[in-house]
């Protein structure tokens, strides 16, 4: 039958349409519902455009320093239109190649809202939201409302940013993400709330793009997954760029003005300040898009807004999947594209691996970067094991001293008693490209004596994850 597959996804975020394509090589004939981008938030509102927009500022800050690498610079200056232009030219192409996968893999996209009415059978109606107009049809290509089955049906229908009460976003003054990265102009200061992976690095861009920046954290440091030593080695390079940054503190009230607003902040010690900006970005996290699916009708199981499911992506009800941000922590797009191929392997009857979560790597995209994998220093404390300790500074490093970026630091962690790596963590110049080689190491199960075994080439930053782990030992050479 024409509207019958074998599975079908709904969501074309990055679990989405990984599943769908991991579906479609082992047989199985497979659907995708979307109602509004291919490659969901990552790719057109998440991970991708912002690292557009960060990479502009970092070619950007270069510039003002092209005097310490003996070049010359005329005037330097920016255009606000053609920066989000660009990032926005960035998603769109890869947005395309998304639709471009799915077409070579023979998947069918079905455009619209999708409601599961039973197991087995989904609903699409018209898009409720301005996917579909007249300047923006719908997709050449694409299937349309009716209704579908599947023998098996994954909810990949990711998460949107978590507003406060009286706090939230409003478009004008008070922007979410979604505003942050398309601005019309560039405020000349602005409060971020939450320093988490997502306001640290809208922090970071509109910092070096000249913005007088401040930062509140509800938590005693700054991105509170990360390291303690790595999280104060980021924020005095924050604080040396000349953004403020206020822990312990949360904003508890928001006035608005005139093309301003004004932050009602409290401190730890009972105390509140008023920050007055141009604009207020709310990064306090995200919640799962499980509205509307017809989840509570058929029973599915959730905690907190998110969808509960086992190792394999099953939900309480057979037939039913989730994956992605909508199954919980950590929301990460990686992470979601594993889950969506371990989800569709054992549905093809395979026999995959169960994911690691406490392996799953974490890279912000901030100035400087900040990457790590598994747990922190105090994490392994707490859990009861007996850690050494190796560090490396990037001052150490000839490649980084080459590149001038000196600053920074390469920390990992060791079990004591059987060598095992149980953490990386790093901060500076490229650590989000260079985390990977901890990552693999972690899943091999590579011990402290493999790693100081292995050869690193000369001259590069990678070097300094090898010294790292010889400090552990008390063999670092270069320090």
């Amino acid at each position: 039958m024409a509207n019958s597959y074998d599975v079908i996804i709904i969501g074309g975020g990055p679990g989405g349409y990984v599943a769908a394509i991991r579906a479609a090589q082992l047989g199985l004939k497979a659907a995708v519902v979307e109602r509004e981008h291919l490659g969901g938030i990552c790719l057109n509102w998440g991970c991708i455009p912002t690292k557009a927009l960060l990479r502009s500022a970092e070619i950007y800050d270069h510039m003002g320093h092209a005097d310490s690498f003996g070049l010359s610079a005329g005037k330097i200056g920016f255009d606000v239109e053609k920066i989000v232009k660009r990032s926005r030219g960035v998603s769109g192409q890869l947005s395309g190649g998304v639709g471009f996968l799915l077409k070579k893999n023979k998947v069918d996209v079905i455009w619209g809202e999708a409601t599961i009415s039973k197991p087995g059978e989904v609903t699409v109606s018209a898009p409720k939201k301005a996917a579909v107009t007249p300047q923006h049809p719908q997709p050449k290509g694409t299937l349309g409302q009716g209704t579908y089955t599947a023998k098996h049906i994954i909810i990949a229908t990711g998460a949107r940013p978590r507003g406060l009460p009286g706090m939230e976003p409003d478009g004008d003054l008070i922007w979410s993400y979604f505003e942050a990265m398309v601005p019309k102009t560039m405020p000349e200061s602005l409060v971020v709330m939450g320093s988490g992976a997502i306001g640290i690095e809208f922090a970071s861009f509109y910092r070096t793009m000249g913005a007088e920046v401040t930062v509140v954290e509800l938590m005693s440091q700054v991105m509170p997954v990360e390291d303690h030593e790595i999280s104060k080695h980021a924020q005095k390079r924050f604080e040396k760029q000349g953004m403020n940054i206020i822990l312990e503190a949360k904003v508890t009230k928001v006035d608005k003005g005139k093309g301003q607003i004004t932050a009602h902040v409290e401190t730890k010690d009972g105390k509140t300040q008023k920050i007055t900006a141009d604009k207020l970005i709310s990064a306090v996290g995200v919640v799962g898009n499980t509205e509307g699916l017809g989840l509570e009708k058929l029973g599915v199981k959730t905690d907190r807004g998110i969808i509960s499911i086992d190792d394999y992506g099953k939900t309480n009800i057979p037939g039913i999947y989730a994956i992605g941000d909508v199954a919980g922590a950590p929301m990460l797009a990686h992470k979601a594209e594993h889950e969506g191929v371990i989800c569709v392997e054992a549905i093809a009857g395979k026999h995959p691996h169960v994911m690691d979560k406490a392996k799953i790597p974490g890279c912000t995209y901030c100035n400087p970067q900040v990457a790590s994998v598994g747990m922190t220093e105090r994490a392994a404390e707490e859990a009861g094991r007996d850690v050494k300790i190796g560090r490396f500074n990037f001052a150490g490093n000839g490649k980084a001293i080459a590149l001038g970026e000196p600053e920074g630091m390469v920390k990992t962690i060791f079990d004591k008693n059987t060598g095992q790596l149980l953490g990386a963590h790093m901060v500076g110049a490229e650590v989000t490209e260079l985390i990977q080689g901890f990552v693999v190491a972690m899943n091999l199960e590579t011990t402290e004596q493999d790693l100081i075994d292995a050869v690193f080439p000369h001259p590069t930053l990678s070097e300094m994850m090898h010294e790292s782990v010889m400090d552990s030992q008390d063999r670092v050479i270069h320090a």
